[in-house]
């Protein structure tokens, strides 16, 4: 039997995931992910995504297998994201940088990834991915270093990412974009809770729902007790702000005028549905030339992707030309 198992159909037609897993492979290029890969109830092979060990050990050999990156670790914690989701992000910005088509690489594009985390995974893929430049940003000098400690170890990333720790809690671009830095696009994904209690209170009913179906999958009389853990990490400022997703998002979008002629394209994640009407509503107060809502899905999870240009058509075209 193939370890495969299948991730989305509706992931971005370049991600590599929408291929699946193929376990074989990732065990072979790091063995310790054997241990946390069973069958699961419907007799494929799988691994236990309310683990956290699992989930890093997989993201660590995905990481090493289809992206070429050696050592990938984040502290006990810490925030591990899910690779296909995160990648898929990239793809999309990519789609919004093509000029007739052609979606533009290497060293003259330059990204910028606003709360970077102790992962590090939008400019460790980007970089890969396209060989872009990248600018990554952070509150926590934790994070910052570990990113640092990843790049002492692949050399190719290390050449073409700039780590800025970001020392002003009430700014996100100011004091990370330098007077004569020119920035192709952005991206964050935004803090999701209004408080930690909050983040918890959301996380327990993720644990919850995660133990009943495997209660009702192995046909249990009584369902597992869910832990109150965070399954998948996460510091504060990796999970909540004071007013949650919606302040985050007026907070950049106000900050993001002052940058405007420096940035071809801001973008972020939006979690919530609902905060992308008052995100229109103040970017048109804002005086933005366009702005574009993406829609991703990951099986049944489903986010979105905004982002806005204060340039017209005319000068973002100009733009692309000078960089290409």
């Amino acid at each position: 039997m193939t370890n495969t198992a299948r991730v989305s159909k509706s992931l971005h037609p370049r991600n590599v995931h929408n291929h699946g897993y193929d376990f074989d492979e990732l065990i072979r290029v790091l063995p310790k992910l054997s241990q946390f890969v069973r069958p699961n109830p419907y007799g494929n092979v799988s691994i236990d995504f309310a683990c956290s060990e699992a989930v890093k050990t997989l993201n660590a050999a995905l990481l090493k297998l289809d992206y070429q990156i050696e050592g990938w670790d984040i502290p006990q914690g810490y925030l591990c994201p899910p690779i296909p989701g995160r990648v898929d992000y990239l793809h999309y910005i990519a789609d919004l940088l093509a000029v007739k088509g052609k979606v533009p690489k290497g060293a003259r594009v330059q990204a910028l990834d606003i709360g970077t985390g102790a992962n590090g995974i939008y400019p460790l893929l980007g970089i890969q991915c396209y060989g872009w430049q990248f600018i990554a940003s952070d509150i926590d000098p934790l994070s910052i270093a570990n990113v640092a400690e990843i790049c002492s170890i692949n050399p190719q990333v290390a050449a073409k990412l700039k780590l800025v720790q970001q020392t002003d809690v009430n700014a996100i671009f100011t004091g990370v974009i330098g007077k004569n830095d020119r920035v192709d696009i952005t991206l964050c994904n935004p803090p999701f809770h209004q408080s930690l209690a909050e983040a918890m209170a959301g996380n327990q009913r993720k644990q919850t729902n995660l133990a009943l179906n495997r209660a009702k999958k192995h046909s249990q009389a009584q369902p597992v007790k869910a832990s109150s853990a965070l399954n998948f990490g996460g510091q504060k400022a990796e999970l909540w702000c004071e007013g949650g997703e919606k302040q985050f998002l007026t907070n950049m979008i106000n900050e993001s005028c002052l940058f405007k002629h420096q940035v071809l394209w801001f973008t972020s994640l939006i979690s919530k549905s609902e905060n992308l009407k008052p995100c229109y509503k103040l970017l048109e107060h804002c005086g933005a030339d366009t702005v574009k809502t993406i829609e991703m899905q990951q099986g049944s999870k489903q986010t979105r992707i905004l982002a806005w240009s204060f340039l017209s058509p005319t000068l973002r075209e100009q733009w692309a030309k000078f960089r290409s």
